[in-house]
């Protein structure tokens, strides 16, 4: 197709923004740790920003999108070293109207924020050298034949699945991942004895601010156009955001008697994750049932974790997993043809349960797959190198201890 230069513009800022994602991840969880272990969150989150365009550029883009729409389980080496990455479309992209080496950017910026999003379940107790380790690894064997399956036009894709901006490929993935390494890591010392409450909730406050604003290049940027679905995905995302936040914060007062930022901040995140698979295919109000029963969701399965006895330290699994098997699988139920003719329609739309049973199937084998495959990395990588800190080591804290560092001097105020 010829070239757009309105879409090529918009996904150069959604790329942009994306990108823009991660330091406000960073911020989101350095804000909810301790102290003493705030750089060592922006550092695991600011590595992700280093490591993943290297690893891919060399392998990850071509195992993800070598061998487009081949309905297989994983990419080809066509593209490794970003041999043909360039503004022309190789074959199996002539859809496109932007040049090809930009849909490789912004997929990129998706590449980099998943691992990063597993940092948060590891807080305050995971050695550097073991996730610098873990996040190419990872993003190799878990997250390229995963991204191939629905991004790339492998099997589930072929099946007939929806995902349209990384419900099960960012978010079902990396919540499972951070299921399995909160397993295999154990709980921080003093875990659920000891409170263990967030040191700056204003940066945990300005980082949900910077995820929301970066979230529009997540979802509408997924369009790859600057078009109607654009738009709606756009005001989608935005719907289900502040649908969330008021479902958290009134389950909370309900339960606690009073509502929290924390709370509101984590509500609007979920209503965020849940709206991503489905935010260019629904439309009406049905962005605002979908962000509701996300926030009540995810507030429920954070209070899980104490009565299951796993340490997800800033609640990736309950947020990330949960709403993301949320968004997914509703998806089966409210997509409409009417918004999205690339889609189909769900089940309240007359489309019957053929997507549903696609959305539970994508859902189920994507948390097994990525759960399964990280549990064998982690233990490899504890067997061998190590994945826990020393008890001195967390005694002092991460920053000191992994980087040498302090983020906040205080010398000139004592």
């Amino acid at each position: 197709m010829e070239l757009d230069t309105g879409a090529a513009a918009w996904v150069l800022a959604s790329s942009a923004l994306v990108l823009f994602m991660t330091p406000g991840l960073a911020l989101f969880y350095g804000g909810m740790t301790r102290s003493k272990n705030v750089l060592s969150m922006l550092m695991m989150n600011f590595y992700c920003m280093g490591i993943v365009p290297l690893i891919w550029a060399l392998v990850a883009f071509s195992l993800a999108f070598g061998a487009v729409g081949n309905g297989g389980l994983i990419g080809d080496f066509d593209f490794v070293g970003f041999r043909d990455v360039g503004v022309g479309l190789p074959p199996g992209y002539e859809w496109l109207t932007i040049p090809f080496i930009l849909f490789a950017a912004f997929q990129l910026t998706f590449a980099v924020i998943t691992p990063a999003l597993m940092s948060g379940a590891v807080a305050d107790r995971m050695k550097f050298t073991a996730w610098a380790l873990f996040v190419p690894i990872w993003l190799v064997l878990v997250y390229t034949p995963v991204a191939h399956w629905v991004f790339g036009g492998g099997w589930l894709a072929e099946r007939g699945a929806l995902d349209f901006a990384g419900g099960a490929v960012v978010h079902i993935n990396a919540g499972a991942g951070a299921l399995a390494l909160v397993l295999i890591l154990g709980p921080r010392r003093g875990w659920p004895r000891e409170a263990m409450p967030p040191h700056s909730l204003p940066l945990t406050l300005l980082g949900t601010g910077i995820l929301w604003f970066g979230w529009f290049g997540f979802n509408a940027g997924s369009a790859l156009a600057a078009d109607g679905v654009a738009a709606s995905a756009f005001m989608n995302t935005f719907l289900a955001a502040s649908a969330g936040m008021i479902a958290w914060i009134g389950v909370e007062t309900w339960k606690a008697g009073t509502p929290t930022t924390l709370g509101a901040a984590s509500g609007a995140v979920a209503g965020l994750v849940a709206i991503t698979p489905c935010a260019g295919f629904v439309g009406g109000m049905d962005p605002i049932i979908i962000g509701f029963l996300a926030g009540v969701a995810c507030f429920f399965a954070i209070e899980m974790k104490f009565k299951l006895g796993y340490d997800d330290s800033l609640d990736v699994v309950g947020i990330h997993l949960v709403g993301g098997l949320v968004g997914s699988v509703l998806l089966g139920l409210f997509a409409d043809l009417d918004v999205n003719p690339a889609g189909a329609d769900g089940l309240f739309y007359g489309g019957g349960w053929s997507l549903l049973g696609e959305q539970i199937l994508a859902a189920v084998v994507v948390l097994a797959f990525s759960f399964g495959v990280t549990w064998v990395i982690v233990k490899v990588l504890d067997t061998t190198i190590g994945i826990r800190s020393t008890e001195e080591d967390e005694r002092q804290g991460l920053d000191l201890t992994q980087h040498a560092e302090a983020a906040y001097n205080l010398a000139d105020y004592t």
